[in-house]
């Protein structure tokens, strides 16, 4: 059986029913085929306390695997205050191009690791991951010369290149459309809980009297916490609704109801297909999505590479400057709390609220350049301004990418997209700062002024008036319709004589585009 049998039509004519084989349709289908009319509506007082289960569960599992990674990510800025300077031999140039390396191996493992998603269990390809970088991260503790560092780096990278698009397709599961809005800053304080946990970390450390340096302590510290979370997402990492142990069987038919009703969409489907790949590569947004993901991480080398060395450089101790990286963090993960609340009570406009989380960055990034050397505590307040609040606007532009997609294997092809510009981006981002240039750095904060502060903002005022414009002609077209001409689903399946017969579904249960279905109103 052919993947759709029958086409849908443009938003110009009626809709036509749209027919696909049952491999080539949402895994939840056969749960829902099976269970879904044993259960009645879900009441509000049963939807909060699903609400509340899910929270538990899910958010509490992806917030632990995040804190982690984001430590895991900033423990070359922490190693550099250490001692892997003293120890390795290295020099500025190097160290810049470690962190660029690390991006070398992300940006290759991008395609191989989402097709691994897609084609293994999910949750637990997820915990096999987070164990192979465990491994990487306590293999740090034996090297000792930079070519050492240069393999340990690119292969850091390619082990952590999917991890962040898999949290982010797990939110898209389990919540619907208006609580992942919310949920999003509220899942990434605890990457701006990272530099708290880290800072106090290295405190400590640096009290230290042992024989093995301070870095590599922090190394096995923080490469420890990571094999004991990939023995816990073993457990009870998730594929998908159906498959979670910790939902009973009606709240798991009522987790995906939810989620259809709200995304018309699917929630996972194992089959590569080639034409909604087409598809993705043909839509612009999608290349817009990937351009402000390169702009915004232009600038990314300044929280997870230079933060540390540019306040040693305004005159704080190394000692200090973990107590200052623990203060941006707290100051990150307050932001983080306004702007879930912000966007829990507008829901909408997300390419303004990205905009007002870029305007403190440019306040920042212009008191760099302006304000005199000697005002060393003005300086370091517009450091803390410029590198703690844009990753917000990253934040939001993350889940939009997922969340105004459709289709599984085009959600997927569109984070690979948008993760190759995040690392080509973050490729970019150590090299514009030129040890000749410090400690000022001019050209550096000019540049990620213009390109990544101003210019992703931009980029996605564009994204908001395509999907609008699109909103706009959908809207008009299902308007005109009967209720009758609304229903446009079916499934094939096989009965238990072998015989093929056709079911009407949930269109959301189709797996199809954005673009193939016409029913499916784009968030903006």
């Amino acid at each position: 059986m052919s993947v759709t049998k029958k086409a849908q039509a443009t938003t110009k004519g009626r809709p036509v029913t749209q027919t696909v084989a049952e491999k080539y349709a949402d895994v939840t289908l056969r749960l829902i085929d099976d269970h879904g009319d044993e259960f009645g509506p879900l009441t509000p007082e049963k939807e909060r306390l699903l609400r509340r289960k899910l929270y538990r569960h899910i958010m509490t599992l992806i917030s632990a695997i995040n804190i982690i990674l984001f430590i895991d990510k900033s423990t070359l800025g922490y190693a550099a205050i250490l001692g892997l300077f003293e120890e390795t031999g290295i020099t500025k140039d190097q160290y810049n191009n470690l962190n660029t390396f690390f991006y070398v191996g992300y940006l290759a493992a991008q395609w191989p690791g989402h097709y691994l998603l897609q084609k293994l269990p999910f949750g637990r390809t997820v915990a096999s991951i987070i164990f192979l970088w465990a491994a990487v991260i306590l293999l740090h503790c034996v090297a000792t010369k930079y070519a050492g560092l240069v393999v340990l780096r690119l292969a850091l990278g390619a082990v952590e290149a999917v991890i962040v698009p898999a949290m982010e397709i797990t939110i898209g599961m389990f919540f619907n459309r208006e609580e992942q809005a919310f949920l999003q800053p509220i899942f990434w304080v605890t990457c701006q809980a990272a530099p708290v946990v880290a800072g106090f970390i290295s405190y400590g450390l640096l009290w230290s009297n042992s024989s093995i340096l301070p870095w590599k302590l922090f190394m096995i510290t923080t490469g420890g916490l990571t094999l004991i979370l990939s023995v816990y997402a073993w457990i009870c990492y998730p594929s998908n609704p159906a498959e979670a142990r910790f939902l009973s069987l009606e709240e798991k038919v009522h987790v995906i109801r939810r989620v259809h009703g709200s995304s018309q969409s699917s929630i996972e489907q194992k089959q590569f297909k080639k034409a909604q790949f087409i598809e993705t590569l043909r839509d612009p947004v999608s290349w817009l999505f990937a351009l402000q993901a390169f702009t915004l991480m232009y600038s990314n080398n300044l929280t997870y590479g230079q933060q540390n060395l540019l306040t040693t450089s305004l005159g704080v101790s190394n000692l200090g400057s973990t107590l200052v990286a623990v203060a941006g963090g707290v100051f990150g993960m307050v932001l983080c709390i306004i702007a879930a609340f912000l966007l829990k009570w507008h829901p909408r406009n997300f390419a303004i609220h990205s905009l007002v989380w870029c305007i403190p960055a440019v306040a920042g990034g212009i008191g760099m350049v302006a304000i005199p050397w000697d005002r060393k505590l003005a300086l370091l307040a517009c450091l803390l301004l410029a590198g703690h609040t844009y990753g917000i606007t990253y934040i939001i532009a993350l889940g939009w990418t997922t969340s105004s997609a459709a289709g599984y294997t085009k959600k997927l092809t569109r984070n690979v997209m948008f993760m190759l510009g995040y690392s080509v981006g973050n490729l970019v981002s150590p090299q514009i700062w030129v040890p000749d240039a410090a400690p000022r750095y001019y050209g550096a904060w000019i540049s990620m002024i213009v390109v990544a502060w101003v210019g992703t903002p931009a980029i996605l005022f564009i994204i908001h008036f395509i999907l609008s414009r699109r909103n706009a002609e959908r809207k008009a077209w299902i308007a005109d319709l009967s209720e009758e001409e609304r229903e446009a689903g079916r499934v094939e399946q096989y009965d238990e004589s072998g015989q093929v017969v056709t079911k009407n579904v949930d269109i959301a249960m189709l797996d199809l585009t954005d673009m193939e279905n016409k029913f499916y109103i784009y968030p903006v």
